[in-house]
């Protein structure tokens, strides 16, 4: 791996699988050389710069680094981004949302979604077309508005590493996705060394934001012998409605509270490593300023396991999960009304990978994966609100499914030493199916009648192909080019939600734009065909400055967007006599069209000064920009984030770290006609933070939005929060970003 300038582990080929011990100093006086105990293949390669940038994360001090199949070669394309270590810790005081971490890899935007439940994109592609891996779980979010996507069952102190891959991905790392693959892994377990018994370690950490008056707090505890460890990590949070920019009034429902807890059970037995984990997390409520809804509860489970181990053929990798959730929405105090809307889902599923070195120069990959996800989405009735809402339940999923079936080979072949390949074919296959459906009233009954008459299973069989080819002439320089047709089914609200009334279809949609979708049976999957070609120029140890370059193209045949159906007009709220005018809303029904997605991203860094008396500068960047256009209508693809930047200016001196941001936004006016969807002003934001450690103490410190400036993200949504509070007259605004928050934490590691 190397790292820049910057501190940020970026897409180098990682090592081979290893389980590896380190032994870590936490004297901030006296840095004891790491004891390192290879106990499979070997050591995990780190970068020269690596020591004298790490910087106390709160970790136990002997730790197992854990890596699985497709860890080195071209498996790690040239467009991954690793984000661990300090790329994530000194993110920890200004956020509570795991998604925005992911802001520091190329190609990356995210639409905002409730303050813990920000859905990333990649290059454009967006919520589902995204493979998010969990500690290997695939978790479906089982919400019409997808109010609990993967991301939100993880608090951001949990996070060891964050691996992103933008673009054309491995069929190893990829299926059921069109833009790229998201792995997330929680803090690996840990274990004593050699004659030291029983070990214990762990960390308290508390976070402060003065915007929002948002407080978190993080735990982590471990006991462990020489092959058996038992740890525990636990996370709570909470914020009320934050302030916008300018010295604004309050945003309005941008509250919320969340509390994670997970146990982890591993053993090991030379090469071999077992781990189970189990996780409760819970979100008792979150405002949703760009939806119809709020989260009034959401509690799940999860549990997973793995057993790593080696062969002299190879290595072998079996993961399992179980999910389940019990999902609530209705509306907090911010929104006016009464609309109890119930979910329950389950995800279950296993994979097996290995690898095989067949010669020195050959690794063959192959795998096998299943998924089935369950779901139930019925609406309670409410009283003295029929017939819109009463007097029976809305049935909207009735014991919906999705079951993927996945296999896939991958061969890699290095040519010479300056060329390598790696070809890949997977095939998955998706069988849906849902019961029958009903609405509140007789009101419903049409729509209810027309979709229980048409038969509801459905079976995809699709096929991906990727292709990589790398090419490293000298020691500065590396050239990669790929393509990836990649497939994704629709998922069950796309297919099944059924009605095409106002209000009901209103309660559909993850997309922030207070608009109307209905499913649509006859939906095909979407097939992407990505080209890329990525260039890197870099110092021969990848350590005092580095450039890369990807532009890229992807044509998606049977694209799923959405065709007009009606404008909408003023709702008559049952029995209370009320009106809800929305003439500039409207419903839409989820449709095929072909469409097309090109742009470039570019990160870099540089060393700029090292000096033993005022310690290291650094710069680093990110550029990036993306267009798309559906080709049947010409419209702009809806949510796609303009030209922006990220400037980073790094300092080091011993034990003090600091950093100065600047973000820069072009004005979005490239819209989505079809939605509504607004346009927003360019902005620059400056953001300070700092850190000391001190013996095993590390304090932050910064400040978000430094010139508290008044700005609206391009993917925000629209804000119905103020919208609604104001009697829904007039136009809707964007969403505003928040303020000037003064940021504080603390972490003690014992």
């Amino acid at each position: 791996m190397s790292r820049g300038a910057h501190g940020q582990e970026e897409g180098t080929p990682l090592p081979e699988v290893v389980v590896q011990q380190k032994t870590h100093s936490h004297s901030a006086t006296k840095t004891k050389k790491h004891q390192t105990r290879p106990v499979a293949i070997q050591a995990t390669a780190t970068s020269p710069q690596s020591a004298r940038q790490q910087s106390f994360s709160g970790q136990p001090p002997a730790a197992t680094e854990v890596a699985g199949i497709g860890s080195k070669g071209l498996a790690i394309p040239l467009t991954t981004t690793r984000l661990s270590g300090e790329a994530i810790q000194s993110q920890l005081p200004g956020t509570s949302d795991t998604a925005q971490l992911l802001t520091k890899a190329p190609g990356i935007s995210i639409f905002s979604s409730g303050g813990l439940s920000g859905l990333p994109a990649i290059n454009g592609l967006n919520d589902d077309r995204v493979k998010i891996l969990l500690n290997g779980m695939v978790v479906t979010s089982a919400c019409t508005n997808h109010m609990n996507p993967p991301l939100s069952y993880i608090d951001p102190s949990q996070v060891a590493i964050a691996d992103v891959i933008a673009g054309v991905t491995p069929v190893s790392n990829g299926g059921d996705s069109l833009g790229g693959t998201v792995v997330v892994e929680s803090m690996p377990p840990h274990f004593a060394n050699i004659g030291d018994g029983v070990r214990t370690s762990g960390s308290l950490s508390a976070f402060y934001r003065s915007n929002g008056d948002g407080v978190s707090t993080a735990a982590h505890a471990e006991a462990a012998t020489q092959n058996v460890s038992l740890g525990y990590s636990g996370a709570w949070t909470k914020a009320n409605d934050y302030a916008r920019g300018d010295d604004g009034p309050i945003v309005r429902s941008t509250l919320y509270e969340a509390q994670n807890h997970a146990l982890t059970f591993a053993a090991k037995n030379g090469g071999d490593l077992f781990t189970f984990q189990g996780v409760y997390a819970e979100i008792p409520y979150q405002g949703y300023v760009n939806q119809r809804m709020d989260m009034v509860q959401n509690e799940a489970w999860l549990f997973n396991a793995r057993y790593l181990t080696h062969f002299d053929w190879g290595t072998l990798d079996v993961r399992a999960f179980y999910h389940t959730t019990e999902h609530r929405m209705d509306m907090l105090a911010d929104k006016s009304g009464r609309m109890p809307m119930d979910v329950d889902g389950t995800d279950l599923g296993y994979s097996i990978k290995t690898e095989i070195p067949l010669t020195t120069a050959d690794v063959l990959r192959m795998g096998n994966e299943f998924h089935r996800e369950t779901l139930n989405d019925w609406w309670p009735p409410v009283a003295g609100m029929a017939p819109m809402m009463g007097p029976d339940t809305f049935i909207d999923i009735n014991h919906g499914t999705r079951e993927r079936l996945g296999t896939f080979v991958e061969w890699e072949h290095q040519w010479a030493p300056a060329w390598s390949t790696l070809i890949g074919f997977r095939n998955d296959m998706v069988w849906m199916d849902t019961g029958d459906v009903k609405g509140y009233s007789a009101m419903y009954a049409a729509d209810a009648a027309a979709f229980n008459a048409r038969g509801h299973q459905r079976t995809d069989a699709n096929f991906d192909v990727t292709a990589l080819a790398r090419y490293e002439p000298t020691a500065n320089e590396t050239y990669e080019i790929g393509y990836a047709r990649k497939t994704r089914s629709p998922n069950l609200y796309e297919r099944y939600a059924w009605s095409t009334g106002d209000m009901a279809a209103d309660m559909i949609g993850w997309y922030g734009d207070a608009n109307g979708y209905v499913g649509n049976l006859d939906l095909k999957p979407e097939v992407a065909n990505t080209v890329s070609f990525t260039t890197g120029w870099h110092d021969r140890q990848r350590r005092l400055w580095d450039v890369k370059v990807t532009p890229y193209y992807t044509y998606v045949e049977d694209y799923i967007d959405a065709d007009y159906l009606k404008t909408q007009g003023g709702m008559s709220m049952g029995g209370m006599g009320m009106v809800m005018p929305s003439s500039e809303f409207v419903t839409l029904r989820f449709a095929n069209h072909d469409a097309q997605l090109y742009g470039v991203n570019v990160s870099g860094s540089v060393e700029l000064w090292d000096s033993h008396e005022f310690g290291l500068f650094g710069l680093s960047a990110l550029v990036g920009y993306v267009n798309g256009e559906n080709l049947d209508s010409g419209d702009t693809l809806y949510h796609m984030m303009p030209l922006n930047a990220q400037l980073t200016l790094n300092h080091q001196l011993g034990n003090w770290s600091n950093a100065v941001q600047l973000t820069l936004v072009n004005a979005k006016t490239e819209i989505n006609d079809l939605r509504n969807e607004p346009t927003t002003p360019g902005y620059a934001l400056v953001d300070l933070r700092s850190s000391y450690q001190w013996e095993n103490v590390r304090f932050d410190f910064g400040i978000s939005n430094l010139l508290d400036k008044l700005y609206y993200p391009p993917l925000g949504g629209v804000d119905w929060a103020d919208y609604n509070a104001d009697g829904r007259v007039g136009l809707i605004s964007p969403v505003p970003g928040q303020g000037r928050s003064f940021n504080a934490g603390v972490t003690v590691a014992f």
